[in-house]
């Protein structure tokens, strides 16, 4: 199938020609689901050479999130830009073809339990030997010492141990789930900044280093302003549905066709300009209301947001979050995915990608984040199919054709 490529703008350059900041990095990943693999797929965009390892059935990101037919659209965009080789790693030959590739690695990626990466002959004290410049990046539930060290943990439940989960929700309800993997995404981004951090001092010394990145330490870093404040205060933070804690007005406000505007007026300039557009500038006097501490009490909080939500539910979302914007008070309508692929702001920062599938033709993916002035990243390719790089990957190391047919046929290598 002959597929156009996507049109780039400013932003980013072609796929064939784009060298991002970490052009040259060999990365090897053995990763399952999403934190690691969110992990690598951000290097790949900025540039990296990364080769996933993964078995001969594949990653079980493949069977998660909405299919095309038998195509994961998840993986489509996760494993972008990354090369696939399909290996038994509980086999023998399988793990020294998977130490020929760490050899020559950069930054090695892996997201199993503390103790399986040993178990396998892949701990860093062997690892290091071999590849003294290596950077081995772990990402576990709970680090890779302490007590809990060896128990399970995904990114929801090491949410609950964070005390991340607590906070999440109404307060007159139990805790509530957001509906996306925040805690892995966050944990994909520390892991992969602690990454770049290990190469940069590697450009000193010459040596690697391990960055241990834990899930519930990702989800506890967002209590930090809670932190000090239960040791000096006792204070114990509790849900507040959508307000922002201690500061009003910022919350959701219904609208008159159903919807809900989010209206953030933090500081007293831009609630002055808000009880302005509201015709109502005696809420800027009224001492319950004439202060950011005043408002940010639960009391007068809850009577200011009933009194912006009986003005807000006059007027239907798009011309209210107009007039708002044109006050100059933070506003927002609450989008939904079909109206991020309406809005021209998406389209012109190039955060919906038309990228090239050989089945599907294209499919559209989140851009790449941050935006780099002089060297941005770039999608080279989709995600790849179990094994797609299997042959070209192992030739590179050595091995002939007929050598891979052989561990082929043994199940020892998967590819296409």
């Amino acid at each position: 199938m002959n597929i156009e490529p996507p049109q780039m703008t400013k932003h980013s350059t072609s796929y064939e020609v784009s060298r991002g900041p970490l052009t040259g990095l060999r990365v090897v990943e053995i990763c399952s689901t999403i934190a690691g693999p969110a992990c690598t797929r951000l290097l790949a965009d900025f540039g990296a050479d990364v080769i996933k390892i993964e078995s001969i059935a594949g990653d079980g990101v493949r069977e998660m999130g909405k299919h095309v037919g038998d195509v994961s659209l998840y993986a489509a965009t996760i494993l972008r830009g990354k090369k696939s080789v399909s290996i038994d790693l509980k086999s023998i030959e399988g793990r020294e073809l998977a130490m020929e590739l760490i050899k020559r690695a950069d930054i090695l990626v892996e997201n199993n339990r503390p103790g399986v990466m040993e178990r396998l002959g892949f701990g860093y004290d062997k690892l290091s030997v071999v590849n003294p410049g290596l950077v081995m990046v772990r990402i576990s539930g709970y680090g890779q010492d302490g007590p809990y060290a060896d128990r399970p943990g995904y990114g929801a439940i090491c949410e609950a141990f964070g005390g991340v989960r607590h906070m999440t929700g109404d307060p007159d309800r139990p805790p509530a789930r957001v509906a996306l993997a925040t805690t892995d995404y966050l944990t994909s981004v520390y892991a992969a900044f602690g990454a770049v951090m290990c190469i940069h001092e590697r450009s000193r010394t010459g040596l690697g280093q391990v960055v241990d990145v834990a899930l519930y330490e990702t989800a506890f870093s967002q209590m930090e302003p809670y932190v000090p404040a239960f040791e000096k205060l006792g204070f114990i933070p509790k849900r507040v549905g959508p307000n922002l804690p201690t500061m009003a007005p910022n919350s959701l406000y219904p609208t008159a066709d159903g919807s809900w505007i989010l209206i953030a007026a933090n500081s007293n300039a831009i609630y002055e300009r808000l009880v302005n557009l509201m015709l109502m500038p005696e809420l800027f006097t009224d001492l319950r209301f004439s202060s950011i501490r005043s408002r940010g009490l639960e009391k007068n909080m809850k009577e200011l947001d009933t009194i912006i939500g009986n003005w807000t539910r006059q007027y239907e979302g798009e011309p209210l979050e107009d007039m708002l914007l044109s006050a100059s008070v933070p506003a927002s309508r609450v989008f939904t995915i079909a109206d991020i692929y309406k809005d021209p702001h998406f389209e012109a920062r190039d955060m919906l990608v038309k990228v090239p599938h050989q089945t599907l033709g294209h499919t559209t993916q989140a851009g790449v984040v941050p935006k780099l002035s002089r060297t941005p990243g770039s999608i080279k390719h989709t995600g790849p199919s179990i094994g797609a790089d299997t042959r070209t990957v192992l030739q590179d190391i050595g091995l002939t054709g007929e050598q891979i047919n052989a561990l082929i046929e043994k199940g020892i290598v998967n590819g296409a």
